[in-house]
């Protein structure tokens, strides 16, 4: 009998039919892990998955929070498929989201409050959210300085600085920055109304709806006109479709690699900015809760497409909000929601791989049978 061995071929298929093929993957290898995950718990598998359903979409107040959990993920989800489309892996932006959220908090802090400040007071949450994305960025600078000049992995510098950032503000909050009248629980007092970002709906009761989600829906469009529609975006897009095509036609490569970063850390600045100024008010213990590190799953249940990504934020929001009935209603733990995050990342992965290739079972032709025979 012939051997028969596994053999990949490259699948013709167009964007749409890959799309839905990646999109599936993930749906079904969440369901399947999260099942299996429900089931090892001692959890009755369609009851978990009611529970969820009923967190995310039972309530006008779960639906508020699904945008509410989407605002920052768009940002961040934006802020990785940037780099993703340049072959770059910023793998850092819980870190870039972190000190966007400490230099905005530094602005609501100590230059905003009452008679702290030389400018009229409509002047300071523009001002918070310009030192959110310039902290952003900065911390993204060195990365990119190493990338473009010395060729140091991105993916181990931005990763090991997002640790730096968490120590840092754990240091602000426990030490200099912690409120005097706190009465003794970590973290800076709140901040005054002036940098505050107004909630979309103020008038339905406990929505929490704030004008971050309409900054992260004009950023995105703007940074698909940006990568789309300018001469520097067709560069980049050339220079991350093939490095040595970009040096042939004498674009400048370093400056480039350094303004996606910087522009990726800026985008997950202002997310750390909207998560502080729009929801907690105050710089405290869970401020840094993997919003950062969810964007990289955000930006591949897109595909890296820019004009997708709010849609892939809105689908995690749900998730995540629904995680947390199976935490209160079901008593799960709340890595449960992080399985579902990982099993959704890994499924558009596995649907990419299988959308843009085919396996088939060949059988060695009978020559090389007989020489196997032979051989053996």
């Amino acid at each position: 009998m012939r051997p028969v061995r596994l053999v990949l071929e490259p699948r013709q298929a167009s964007g749409a039919w890959r799309a839905a093929i990646s999109l599936l993957s993930a749906l079904a290898l969440a369901g399947l892990l999260g099942s299996l995950v429900f089931a090892l718990a001692g959890v009755d598998v369609g009851a978990a998955w009611r529970a969820l359903a009923q967190g995310a979409f039972g309530s006008s107040y779960s639906l508020g929070e699904i945008l509410v959990k989407a605002a920052p993920l768009i940002l961040t989800g934006l802020a990785v498929a940037l780099c993703c489309r340049l072959n770059l892996w910023n793998v850092g932006a819980e870190g870039q989201f972190v000190l966007g959220a400490l230099a905005a908090g530094y602005v609501g802090l100590f230059l905003a409050p009452a008679g702290a400040q030389p400018w009229p007071a409509h002047f300071a949450l523009p001002l918070a959210l310009a030192a959110a994305a310039l902290g952003g960025g900065a911390w993204a600078l060195a990365p990119a300085l190493l990338k473009a000049r010395l060729g140091v992995s991105e993916i181990l510098s931005t990763l090991l600085l997002n640790y730096v950032a968490v120590l840092f503000m754990e240091h602000l909050f426990y030490g200099p920055w912690r409120d005097p009248a706190g009465q003794g629980f970590p973290g800076t007092a709140e901040l005054p109304e002036a940098v505050r970002l107004p909630l979309v709906m103020p008038w339905l009761p406990g929505a929490r709806v704030h004008w971050g989600l309409a900054l992260a829906l004009a950023l995105a469009l703007a940074l698909w006109f940006l990568l789309a529609r300018t001469r520097w975006g067709f560069r980049a897009r050339v220079l991350g479709q093939s490095p040595r095509a970009a040096a042939y036609a004498g674009f400048h490569s370093a400056r480039i690699t350094v303004t996606a970063l910087c522009l990726s850390g800026a985008l997950a600045g202002l997310a750390g900015a909207g998560e502080l100024l729009g929801v907690q008010h105050r710089i405290q213990d869970g401020l840094a809760s993997g919003l950062g590190f969810a964007g990289i799953v955000v930006a591949f249940l897109a595909r890296l497409n820019l004009l997708a990504v709010p849609l892939a934020a809105l689908f995690l929001g749900a998730l995540l909000v629904g995680a947390d009935q199976l935490q209160t209603g079901l008593r799960l733990p709340g890595a449960a929601a992080l399985a579902l995050e990982a099993a959704l990342l890994f499924g558009a992965l596995l649907g990419e791989f299988l959308a843009a290739n085919r396996i088939r079972l060949v059988r060695a032709p009978a020559g090389e049978a007989g020489e196997a025979r032979h051989a053996s």
